[in-house]
């Protein structure tokens, strides 16, 4: 148990034995923590902190273990590291969303239209996934990102002639799939 006339495990029932507490360590407290922060608000508020932290786990202290101050500037060193990472996750993720634009309400009506009107592309993307890679770019080139054959081919590194036939194959796998896409494979342009 601690010494009677140190005060600290009396500190949360004993309202004078926490002021005599606070009053004989608040200028060693502030000055830890003014050696381990810049701004003269965030030491303030970390400086109240460690007397917080300090009553709630006053509990904790043994005196066998050190002194008082030792103690208290443990619980301190705690407080101060808290607000450093807190401080660093803070940066981190002002960093990811440094020079990005915040979405407005109409940021998020446009983008909502254009996710609506891309629907017919994600069902062509979901339904050519059980194809072989080959057949799947080629139609993807064609039906979703609106190239000829000849283009498609090109893009693909194939002749023309074997994008055809590609083409030809897969229209039978895709109709059953996209039946009101098919039509739009119906028509290739060259």
């Amino acid at each position: 148990m601690a010494k009677p006339e140190s005060g600290l495990t009396r500190s949360g029932s004993d309202t004078a034995a926490l002021e005599e507490f606070y009053r004989r360590h608040i200028e060693e407290v502030s000055r830890f923590v003014a050696r381990r922060v810049h701004d003269p608000h965030t030491a303030a508020d970390l400086t109240a902190e460690v007397f917080l932290a300090a009553i709630d786990s006053a509990h904790t202290y043994r005196p066998s273990a050190g002194s008082e101050l030792g103690w208290l500037y443990g619980v301190a060193r705690n407080v101060v590291s808290t607000e450093h990472r807190r401080v660093a996750r803070e940066s981190r993720a002002l960093g990811r969303i440094a020079g990005r634009r915040l979405l407005d309400a109409g940021d998020i009506a446009r983008l909502e239209e254009r996710i609506d009107a891309e629907s017919p592309g994600r069902r062509t993307y979901e339904a050519l996934a059980d194809l072989p890679r080959g057949i799947r770019a080629l139609l993807e080139l064609i039906t979703v990102d609106g190239l000829t054959v000849t283009e498609a081919a090109t893009a693909l590194g194939i002749r023309p002639v074997t994008a055809r036939v590609r083409l030809h194959r897969a229209r039978k796998a895709v109709h059953a799939a996209l039946p009101a896409q098919s039509s739009a494979l119906a028509y290739s342009k060259e």
